[in-house]
Parts: C-alpha cells; structure tokens; sequence
C-alpha cells in the first residue's frame, strides 16, 4: 500500500481511521472478561453501532452532521481476513467500498491490508498526518494501538503542530494517556455498547 495515493483522496469533513487488528483484539478481551463476569455470552460487536459511538464521541451530532458523510478507514495486516468479533467484519465484503446511512449522515468504509514492507504503526501513521494536514478534513477520530508507547510518542509529535482551530481531533484509548493537542476519549465505552454490555449489568 502506497502512502502517496492517499494525497490525491477527496477526503470527507470527517474521517474515523482504525488499526482493526488492535480494535478486535481488545473487543475479543472484552468478550472474554466481561462473559466471565456476568455469566452470560456475549455476542459479536455491532460493527455500526460502535461506528455511532466513536463518532458521538468525537463530537458528531445528528443536528448537525445527518446530512454530511464520514470516511471510515481499516488498516489491517495483509494476513487477517476479518474482524473476527465485529459483525459485519469481513474487510473484503463487509468493509471496503461498503456505506451505511443513519442519523449521524452517510458513514463510507474501507480497508487497507499493510503489505509486509510497511510497518503497521508507520502507514497508521503516515495516514493520520496525511488527513489532519488536510483542507477539507474538520473532525478526526483515531484508533490506533495505544498500547506501542513509541506510537502514541509519534502521534503526539505530529499532532502537535495542527494549529487548526477548526480541527477537533480525538484519540481513543483504554485508559488515560500523556496528552497533547488532541481530545482522547476510553475506547473502551464505544466497545461495551456494541458488545450489548448495558451499565445496570456492572
């Protein structure tokens, strides 16, 4: 996957972009525990319900944002076929040139397998700075593995020079990290809903 290609795209006013590996690996540890703790099965995420959350989180409302469009970007390695713990999940068939509408506007999904020449992280990366330099690009909403401390060092570097006023991005995390110039929201909420976990359960 070449990352040039990505400066040519028309970019939507608000991209949501998704290191799909990282996101169902801890949808899976949710399953697990949570199966565990309330004794019940838990079925797989709801992959356009989590879609909602993510965006409600970073500060879409349906007021202002039902008639506008959201790209949703997956990074995924080359050798994982699905989101094995998300329905739909499929990146060929369910996630790439697919869409969806709802009150939060027209939602535009695909997937991008890293080839084994890129690393993970760099094309997340390199994706990321390419979106927040973007002119028409307002609103960001990013999903990277939070748990590669160099990772979330470099997204802090290269978020810290958007002096956009008018760009809200937001980083979602499980847990609360070293900040910068971004809003971070637990990513862990976004997941329990999708997952059908409700908070009287807990």
């Amino acid at each position: 996957m070449d990352i040039q290609q990505f400066n040519n795209t028309n970019w939507s006013r608000n991209i949501i972009l998704v290191d799909g590996d990282y996101v169902d690996s801890v949808a899976f540890n949710l399953s697990v525990n949570f199966e565990r703790m309330l004794g019940r099965r838990i079925p797989k995420a709801d992959l356009a319900r989590w879609i909602d959350c993510v965006a409600l989180d970073g500060g879409m409302r349906e007021s202002r944002d039902s008639e506008g469009e959201t790209q949703v970007i997956f990074i995924h390695s080359k050798e994982k076929a699905a989101l094995e713990n998300f329905a739909p999940g499929n990146y060929e068939t369910d996630l790439n040139a697919k869409a969806f509408k709802d009150g939060l506007g027209e939602f535009i999904l695909s997937s991008y397998p890293v080839e084994e020449v890129v690393k993970h992280n760099d094309f997340f990366l390199d994706i990321l700075k390419t979106v927040v330099n973007h002119k028409d690009v307002h609103r960001v909403m990013a999903i990277p593995n939070a748990e590669h401390p160099a990772l979330w060092d470099a997204l802090r570097h290269a978020l810290r020079d958007v002096d956009d006023e008018e760009k809200r991005v937001t980083l979602f995390a499980m847990q609360p990290l070293e900040g910068g110039n971004f809003k971070q929201e637990i990513l862990g909420y976004s997941l329990m809903n999708a997952l059908g976990i409700k908070g009287n359960e807990l």
